[in-house]
């Protein structure tokens, strides 16, 4: 099955927004082997978009059509797909009056404009979207499938995999079910994840096993398709357990777990309480943190000790090791952490400090040094962190994280 791609926005085509929802549609695609010979970006033009969708109905099996379904007045997707198909407009007053009421309970008045929101093609579906007011659309035109989705990515991906897919697998005549194993693992490249697991990658395979880096983390994706959701668990089972064999400790999570709740999960379980002393990183480890729902169980508050004389009197780090190591420097780290754990009354404490970039401070743009104390030790591990400012801030500060759950779970990082 041929399926093309339209994503529709002039903010697009002049830069403004990165194209995230046709790489993400393609990638979904990809996952179920679906083809993609074409994806298309047309601006907020009606005729233009209507002569995207012709094409597209000519040489596709599916559209997949993301944004221009909102309610106002350069949202033209449902206008050129009526006008592509030769449609009349449908309005749906039940959905209007859905529309009605989601506004009144929230004590304002609807603009009529979103009423627009209520039209569809004639002989289309509305789609229902659980994370927005724009219903999708679904409709077969001469044996090509149509879908039209939100621009919102949230709403594009609830609605792409819960309602176009299955469709598209009923109309492609597939296995009924494919399921994704996410793995998720930290302390490798890539490219060494990649080695260890190279004979598991095989596309024509049944579980594939992709690969994914993203803010210092890789994920391992393990997919399967099968008849029955059992049929493929029992596919993934053996793949998973392998990858884990061959990885360890470097895996910490699966599919939505992040590295902040199982951080505080794990101390928790211990009975500990957590604290943050961030110099290079100026909080956005405990803004991580607080993130999370119920973090304050367990995290007492953060110390942002950016100027060096902080650091010396607010954690009392010696002036001495300031003096002998420098501000970038483990032994640094280890006091700012044993400093932050005293002065917050906790049982755990993390620091950072470093040169993030992009002047030198004392070592190489990109060094990062971690420090940890638990009541079982103290330790630190200096980073040196590929990328700009901003980059190296994120993976420091999931190093940060990955560095207190192994010091938490008794493994620290020295095997």
């Amino acid at each position: 099955m041929i399926v093309e791609v339209i994503a529709v926005g002039t903010e697009l085509l002049l830069g403004q927004i990165v194209n995230g929802n046709g790489a993400a549609i393609g990638r979904r695609l990809a996952e179920e082997g679906f083809d993609a010979h074409y994806q298309v970006v047309v601006g907020d033009n009606e005729d233009r978009l209507v002569a995207s969708l012709e094409t597209a109905l000519r040489r596709a099996d599916a559209v997949i059509v993301t944004g221009g379904i909102g309610p106002t007045q350069d949202d033209l997707t449902r206008e050129a797909i009526c006008r592509a198909t030769n449609r009349a407009t449908v309005f749906s007053e039940a959905y209007a009056e859905k529309l009605r009421a989601r506004w009144e309970a929230t004590g304002r008045v609807m603009p009529e404009s979103n009423l627009r929101q209520a039209e569809y093609p004639e002989g289309g579906e509305q789609l229902p979207n659980s994370k927005g007011t724009a219903p999708g659309i679904a409709l077969e035109h001469d044996g090509t499938w149509i879908f039209a989705l939100p621009g919102v990515p949230q709403e594009m991906m609830g609605l792409l995999d819960d309602e176009v897919m299955p469709r598209l697998r009923r109309v492609a005549g597939g296995p009924a079910i494919v399921k994704s194993r996410l793995l998720r693992s930290w302390g490798m490249s890539e490219s060494q994840v990649a080695e260890l697991l190279d004979d598991l990658f095989q596309s024509s395979r049944n579980p594939s096993v992709a690969f994914l880096a993203s803010s210092g983390e890789i994920k391992i994706r393990v997919t399967a398709k099968a008849n029955t959701d059992a049929e493929a668990s029992a596919l993934i089972a053996p793949v998973e357990a392998e990858v884990r064999e061959r990885l360890g400790t470097l895996i910490f999570g699966t599919d939505d777990e992040t590295i902040e709740s199982i951080v505080l999960g794990r101390l928790e379980e211990r009975g500990w309480r957590l604290a943050t002393a961030e110099s290079a990183t100026g909080g956005l480890i405990a803004a991580r943190i607080t993130s999370v729902p119920g973090a304050s169980r367990v995290f007492v508050g953060s110390v942002v000790p950016y100027a060096a004389e902080l650091k010396h009197r607010l954690l009392e780090v010696p002036e001495e090791t300031l003096a002998e190591y420098g501000v970038v420097s483990e032994e640094t780290a280890m006091a700012m952490a044993v400093g932050a754990a005293r002065l917050l009354a906790c049982e755990v404490a993390v620091s950072a400090t470093g040169s993030a970039g992009p002047d030198e401070q004392e070592q190489p743009a990109g060094t990062m040094v971690i420090g940890v104390h638990t009541p079982e030790g103290t330790a630190a591990r200096t980073f040196r962190l590929p990328g700009d400012r901003e980059r190296v801030r994120t993976y420091a500060g999931t190093a940060a994280l990955q560095l207190v759950r192994l010091a938490v779970e008794g493994s620290w990082w020295r095997t």
